[in-house]
């Protein structure tokens, strides 16, 4: 047989592929997945800005950064003529949440029938957020903490340890200059054992207020002082907006729920019992946060007939047997403020100096360093 009719193995050996090519290979592959990583983000940005069934997330973003201490950073979101637009936009709306007439009775439960602790505490979640709900099933025995000393304001730890307080959170708003406030100057007015403390109004007629009188029965929404005055309120600051006002939910929608933050909330039952709602933020592996929608849904589960928006942000604080049960959310730890709702076993012996007697509103300088 002729050797050459055999199959033969070829004597030459195929090339292999150059380090060269290798390279030349993978930046082609890079250079793709850039491209499409480039086309994606300039469609996603397309239909961010431009599409409306976006519009609702670039408002949800722009509220929450609105919340925070960088919300000039929602112009890039919403524009600056629309930041300055949804600022005024949520004002107004406030305002109108204030309005209504309330009617709301409370009706105590018979002392025989009452077995509850004065204070319970639950657990309470949703999408994207932890916190907690604090029954206080006496309203009576609910008083508003102040600060001891001229020029700082106070920790609520310190405030419950201070008055021998069961439990507490943070109050009304202040003054707050490149968010490192002292704490000391309150937003609007404060009200303690029926006394006006102090009147930050600067002329104004009304202002939104939350709190209580002397039977216990919550107060929210816009008044007069005159109106304050013959109301009997014996405990109350200025914030807003009212959540629930004769029982029914005034934000229609988590579009209306100003952003995603910490938040704190104060409602009341039909039988007068206080629920305070403290919701954790600004944690992403833990809780990002809750709207103000989100807020009214829990109070209203829990049978609030009246509810408004407190103090929140990196303030919102819950403390309990002088201990802080929440997790807040300041980077500088827990924040000195100037207003706290306490809660007493006997808020008959207790007693609350005015440290704003005498001082100028106008003249309080908020960013003053403090001593403690």
């Amino acid at each position: 047989m002729s050797t050459s009719s055999l199959p033969q193995r070829s004597t030459v050996r195929k090339k292999k592929p150059t380090k060269r090519r290798k390279k030349r290979s993978f930046f082609r592959t890079l250079s793709k997945v850039f491209l499409f990583c480039f086309i994606l983000l300039i469609a996603g940005g397309g239909w961010f800005y431009f599409a409306p069934s976006a519009k609702n997330l670039r408002y949800s973003i722009a509220d929450t950064l609105i919340t925070t201490q960088h919300r000039y950073m929602a112009k890039y979101i919403i524009g600056e003529d629309g930041l300055k637009d949804r600022v005024t936009e949520y004002s107004s709306l406030f305002e109108e949440m204030g309005v209504e007439k309330d009617t709301h009775t409370i009706t105590p439960e018979p002392e025989e029938v009452k077995e509850k602790p004065l204070v319970e505490i639950e657990n309470v979640s949703g999408t994207g957020y932890s916190g907690y709900v604090m029954i206080v099933n006496d309203p009576t025995k609910v008083r508003l903490g102040i600060p001891n000393k001229v020029g700082s304001g106070e920790k609520v730890t310190s405030m419950v340890k201070r008055t021998g307080a069961i439990a507490g959170v943070n109050g009304g708003g202040f003054a707050d200059p490149n968010w490192k406030g002292n704490g000391f100057k309150p937003i609007g007015i404060v009200i303690s054992q029926g006394k006006l403390y102090y009147n930050g109004l600067g002329g104004k007629k009304s202002t939104q207020i939350v709190g209580l009188d002397k039977q216990g029965k919550m107060v929210a929404g816009n008044y007069s002082l005159d109106e304050i005055n013959k109301m009997g309120v014996q405990e109350a600051v200025t914030f807003s907006p009212r959540l629930i006002v004769n029982g029914k939910g005034l934000i229609k929608n988590a579009a209306e729920g100003w952003g995603i933050a910490p938040r704190t909330a104060m409602g009341q039952r039909a039988d007068g019992a206080i629920i305070f709602v403290v919701i954790d933020g600004r944690q992403p592996t833990y809780s990002i946060g809750a709207n103000l929608y989100d807020v009214q849904q829990i109070l209203l589960k829990h049978g609030a007939v009246i509810a408004a928006n407190l103090d929140g942000g990196s303030s919102t604080v819950l403390v309990k047997d002088n201990e802080i049960m929440n997790k807040p959310s300041s980077q500088y730890g827990e924040r000195y403020l100037p207003t706290a709702f306490l809660v007493f076993e006997h808020p008959e012996q207790v007693d609350m100096p005015n440290i704003w007697k005498g001082l100028d509103p106008s003249k309080i300088d908020a960013a003053k360093k403090r001593t403690h």
